[in-house]
């Protein structure tokens, strides 16, 4: 499990979960829904691995899914992160996605060795550790602040990995993996 996140316009909450396959390296989402104030059912916490099967929605890009048959119970797994590419492969991916969708939103990607800092204009970025191409954050709301301020703190101003959903309106990062500590 990647990571999951619950939205609530006041009538209806909506959980997304996000998934990636270990052997097929493949994204899914899980949706539920919970009645106003109540959250979904379903509920998968990020870190752990699970061995079930999923069911793919008919799209031109697959990514919804419900689950199937659950083969065993999660089970941690410390530290593990699918690989991740550079700012411009994750615009690529959503490009290429919005291609065949025109109404995509957002497409998941796994960003690595990017550094989250500042823009210079009131926003935050994702900047490759080389420095030569950035992705914006995109704003999510009230709770956007603390947020970035969470990401800055895990990277230190080192290249972390990212998790989240690359947009029109920028990249909404939703799961972050710390550096690996270096030996001296």
């Amino acid at each position: 499990m990647l990571a999951q996140r619950d939205s609530d316009d006041g009538r209806l909450v909506t959980r997304r979960v996000w998934l990636h396959g270990v052997g097929t390296g493949r994204m899914a989402l899980l949706l539920s829904y919970g009645a106003a104030g109540r959250a979904p059912e379903l509920s998968l916490p990020v870190g752990l691995a699970l061995d079930a099967d999923l069911a793919f929605h008919a799209a031109a890009r697959p990514l919804r899914a419900v689950l199937g048959t659950r083969h065993a119970g999660p089970v941690a797994v410390a530290g593990v992160a699918p690989p991740g590419g550079e700012t411009g492969d994750a615009l690529r991916a959503y490009g290429e996605a919005l291609r065949d969708d025109p109404w995509l939103e957002g497409w998941p990607v796994v960003l690595d060795g990017v550094v989250p800092t500042p823009d210079g204009e009131g926003g935050w970025q994702l900047a490759d550790a080389a420095g030569e191409s950035a992705l914006p954050i995109a704003p999510r709301g009230a709770d956007d602040a603390m947020s970035l301020w969470r990401l800055a703190a895990l990277s230190g101003g080192a290249p972390i990995r990212v998790f989240g959903e690359c947009g029109h309106r920028g990249f909404t990062p939703l799961t972050a993996w710390a550096p690996e500590p270096v030996a001296l």
